[in-house]
């Protein structure tokens, strides 16, 4: 049986996948130590067939398929049930984890049935990096992230593991974070148990895809608005509210004929559009594309944001702004 089960949950990604699977087969541990886990989520058959590919590889890899797709929460949850160790470590299939990753925990957990513990996340920037990679390296100061974690089996009964509602990559990290403090399960950082998260490339004004992921906040606001407001977010960011009503409200009396006031509130919305803009470039790249992108996709994200914000607080029954 071995020490430590690896899940990996992935979706139509093989070449990321292959890279992380290439890392953990030079882990500094005997093959007969862990186990890797790979769950797609749902019927995958590229990954399926890049998996059955893979030659003269030391036999600690198991494939599983989920049914349907279902979100990474609800695959990281088939994998460690599926797990033969009574420690799981998770990581994502676009890391690279370094030789000590599973080793440094191995040395931190002392065989006691509940604890967790979460590793050192390194994102590589560029000298002028773009706005998605600046948010991406956000991995690196956060408190508990599902791309560098690791809990005995007992700690993930105890709490009920991932909450499968969070359908995507976003607070269901934070939410298994808020449960193993709520049920005062020790959690302790390593800093040997390092791995790379590099930028993945990503199309032009993803950063209005992501909104939709702010949904979610809601969820986690209805469980844990304490633990929320002290270590998510106070408040939703007033400048988008701004926006968003000043932007109306000018297209409104611009209508209705009152045109200085529309003029005058039309203004407030675009003085508050490029400062939002200029905030974003003024640690990012100023290639003439990413500046085009900022200002395009400043003027669109606060209307994003303010519309999922509100959808997820009506889905969920969670108001708060």
């Amino acid at each position: 049986m071995p020490c430590i089960s690896v899940v990996i949950p992935t979706y139509r990604r093989p070449d990321l996948l292959l890279k992380c699977i290439g890392a953990l087969g030079n882990q500094d541990l005997p093959f007969s130590d862990f186990e890797v886990i790979v769950v797609s989520d749902g019927p995958d058959e590229a990954t399926a067939t890049a998996i059955a590919n893979l030659a003269n590889q030391p036999n600690i890899l198991r494939y599983l398929a989920m049914p349907k797709k279902g979100g990474p929460a609800a695959a990281r949850n088939y994998g460690w049930q599926h797990a033969q160790a009574p420690f799981i470590a998770f990581t994502d299939d676009d890391t690279i984890p370094s030789p000590t990753w599973l080793s440094g925990y191995l040395r931190a957990w002392k065989g006691e049935p509940l604890a967790a513990f979460t590793g050192r996340v390194v994102v590589p920037l560029p000298p002028h990096p773009t706005d998605f990679a600046q948010n991406t390296a956000g991995l690196e100061t956060a408190d508990f992230v599902t791309a560098n974690c690791a809990c005995t089996r007992a700690a993930l009964e105890k709490v009920g593991g991932f909450d499968e509602r969070f359908a995507m990559a976003w607070r269901e990290d934070s939410d298994l974070h808020f449960k193993l403090l709520q049920a005062g399960i020790p959690l302790r950082k390593v800093d040997e148990a390092m791995i790379v998260h590099p930028v993945r490339q990503a199309p032009w004004g993803v950063s209005i895809k992501e909104q939709k992921k702010t949904l979610f906040n809601a969820l986690l606001y209805k469980k844990y608005p304490e633990l929320y407001q002290q270590q998510i977010q106070a408040k939703p960011p007033a400048s988008y509210y701004v926006m968003f009503l000043s932007f109306f409200i000018g297209i409104i009396c611009l209508l209705a004929g009152h045109t200085i006031l529309a003029l005058i509130t039309l203004a407030v919305w675009l003085m508050f559009t490029l400062q939002f803009a200029l905030k974003r470039l003024s640690h990012t790249s100023h290639d003439a594309t990413h500046i085009y992108e900022m200002l395009c996709t400043s003027a669109i994200i606060p209307f994003a944001s303010v519309y999922w914000h509100f959808y997820g607080c009506w889905k969920y029954k969670a108001w708060f702004w």
